[in-house]
């Protein structure tokens, strides 16, 4: 598996596949760190209504080009990683599907796709639950993708009776792209004390990333005749809600295995009325990208009461156990507990 970053290169949130998050330049050291300047500043002040300066985006750097997310509308940014200067911007103007926005804010930043011959993309997922495709050289909607180089990712979207897909599901994380795969995951209000037991189930699903295509759900709360649906006690993954993927996803490009780490169903601090071990919330889910079937699945928690939500995405590493190569995976949780 690739472990680290190339070449200066971060083409991907957590720096490679695996989210290991390590780049093994050697330039910067003990000897000269001491002696850094600061050669740019960027601002995200003019960018929105609300510049939210809480920003959580980790840029991408593609062939010298940082791409980030600012701003509360979470505009897409180009910046030369030299100069610093602003190469292009876009964002989308989205009226109440950004006032009633669950996750109105910047965001974690983006991702990118490549054909290899010139079809460079910048994918991100708007705080109103748009995603664009934008031409990495100029910051344009890709024709093709979509609707004029948007999806609309309401559409296709399970719902619950009397519960709007508007104000009840964002995304705060980028997308994670596999070969030709765009899996997409979704955040939504904060479940301290929701107003009803009723919610939006965070399905997960894969998208052609040439055309935007819709290939496939995988339903963390499962539907009657689905596995898990009998630790849904009473009929209630009928109702039930959350159980999203809110953090960024992992993945093998070797075997196109996606890595879902899950969150709590409704609500985060009560399951009175979802009896069970609720698969397949809070839980760590591997799925072949290309179909969005299960591969395996391992339930960190069973009926989470704690909002002790899988809170970042899985680590993927090379390990030597007892003398023997293993290719493991690694969930770091709010219990300060890593499996």
């Amino acid at each position: 598996a690739q472990h680290g970053t190339t070449d200066g290169e971060w083409t991907v949130y957590g720096g490679d596949p695996g989210h290991t998050r390590y780049a093994p330049l050697d330039q910067i050291d003990a000897s000269n760190a001491g002696d850094l300047e600061i050669a740019w500043r960027g601002s995200a002040m003019n960018y929105g209504p609300n510049p939210l300066v809480r920003s959580a985006t980790t840029p991408l750097v593609v062939d010298g080009v940082l791409y980030a997310t600012a701003g509360m509308r979470r505009s897409v940014v180009a910046i030369d990683a030299g100069s610093g200067e602003t190469l292009w911007m876009w964002r989308m103007e989205e009226g109440e599907r950004l006032a009633e926005a669950p996750r109105a804010n910047p965001g974690r930043g983006v991702s990118y796709w490549s054909d290899g011959n010139g079809d460079d993309r910048i994918l991100v997922v708007t705080p109103g639950y748009h995603m664009a495709a934008l031409d990495a050289q100029t910051g344009m909607p890709v024709d093709g993708f979509g609707t004029d180089g948007i999806v609309d990712l309401n559409e296709e979207h399970r719902t619950r009776d009397g519960i709007p897909l508007v104000g009840t599901i964002g995304a705060s994380s980028p997308p994670t792209v596999v070969g030709d795969v765009i899996v997409v995951g979704s955040a939504h209000h904060v479940g301290l004390r929701p107003p009803s037991r009723v919610n939006t189930p965070g399905d997960i699903r894969g998208y052609d990333a040439r055309t935007g295509e819709l290939l496939w759900t995988f339903k963390t709360i499962p539907e009657f005749g689905e596995e898990g649906y009998e630790t849904w006690l009473n009929e209630s993954a009928t109702y039930t809600g959350n159980a999203a993927v809110w953090a960024p996803i992992s993945f093998d490009p070797e075997t196109g295995y996606v890595y879902l780490p899950t969150e709590a169903a409704t609500g985060d601090y009560y399951g009175g009325h979802r009896h069970g071990e609720n698969l397949f919330s809070t839980s760590l889910v591997a799925l072949d990208s290309r179909t969005g079937e299960k591969v395996w699945h391992f339930q960190i928690i069973h009926h989470d009461i704690w909002d002790w939500d899988n809170p970042t995405a899985p680590i993927l590493a090379d390990v030597r156990v007892d003398g023997v190569e293993r290719k493991i995976v690694a969930q770091l949780t709010k219990q300060g507990f890593t499996y």
